[in-house]
């Protein structure tokens, strides 16, 4: 009888081991590839990650943060450029633009502050491409793709899933996203100016532009005594806005120099000047800073100043 207890003793807790081995199993944490294949609203994602030979990549020990488009955010994609299928998209450009959705480190949504990150994409001469965090209302990325679930935890990073995919941006997207820059982008998109410069600043560049914020714009204004931008003429507004575009180059801060003259798509040049920060002394000896750098779009770089260069 002794033996017949102790028989069923041991044989319920084997059946408990087990059970408890595989509960362990079924809770134990996953990469964000993991994370992504066990999410079939991700599938299309896990598909692309195939396509693009970058499974062993976000398999590794990382830490990385993904922004995870759903399977509609790539149907729209697909649509929006045409194509049918994954399989029309040439594997460069898919895996630049997978890239352009993972960032270095482990990154929480609490952790997120409105500014620019740095993804693992590239744009000339392999420098990486940034992207633009608005956390003023929800978590925004480039000014399009929305975060609809944040913080999926896995051993090797985090997965934020977004709405959207985020296409390589331009020195454009860069404007557009950045409400800082919409005084500028008006001035960019004015009417009456006879230059599409959306159109051109989407081109192959690259582009160096630097950038007033609307501050800028604003002292601008009380400087000319205008009243707003409809004010200053066509022609006027047309040089100012191109002196302020390097065509032909991608020029990150590092690559500035004191003393260094550069020509402007105006024609004209201004000054870099190292000596005290980064400053510009521009064809009217005004003096303007350099507050924000190398802001990386497929296509160029954007310099944020604090003042409108006049030539």
């Amino acid at each position: 009888m002794k033996k017949l207890f102790l028989l069923l003793f041991l044989s319920l807790s084997t059946g408990l081991l087990f059970t408890a081995c595989n509960d362990d199993d079924d809770n134990t944490p996953q990469s964000v590839v993991d994370l992504a294949q066990s999410n079939a609203d991700l599938s299309i994602l896990v598909d692309a990650l195939v396509r693009a030979d970058l499974v062993t990549t976000l398999d590794g020990p990382g830490p990385f943060t993904v922004l995870a488009p759903t399977n509609a955010a790539f149907t729209t994609l697909l649509s929006n450029l045409g194509f049918n299928s994954l399989n029309d998209v040439p594997v460069d450009v898919l895996r630049n633009i997978l890239l352009n959705h993972v960032i270095s480190g482990d990154v929480r949504s609490g952790a997120l502050t409105t500014g620019y990150v740095s993804t693992l994409a590239k744009g000339p001469n392999d420098s990486p491409i940034s992207l633009y965090v608005d956390v003023t209302s929800g978590v925004k990325f480039n000014g399009t793709a929305t975060v609809t679930t944040a913080d999926v935890v896995g051993t090797n990073g985090v997965v934020h899933i977004i709405d959207q995919v985020i296409t390589i941006p331009t020195v454009v997207t860069h404007a557009l996203s950045n409400p800082n820059f919409s005084i500028l982008v008006a001035a960019l998109t004015r009417a009456d100016l006879g230059v599409d410069y959306v159109s051109l600043l989407s081109g192959n560049g690259p582009f160096t532009v630097f950038a007033p914020t609307n501050d800028a714009f604003t002292a601008l204004l009380t400087e000319l005594g205008a009243n707003s931008l409809n004010d200053i003429p066509a022609a006027t507004l047309n040089s100012v806005l191109q002196y302020h575009v390097v065509s032909g180059a991608n020029v990150r801060s590092t690559q500035l120099t004191n003393g260094q003259q550069v020509t402007t798509y105006q024609g004209g040049t201004f000054t870099i000047d190292l000596s005290d920060g980064a400053k510009i002394t521009d064809g009217q000896n005004r003096v303007t800073s350099i507050i924000a750098v190398d802001v990386q779009g497929g296509n160029g770089v954007v310099h944020a100043i604090d003042r409108v260069i006049l030539p």
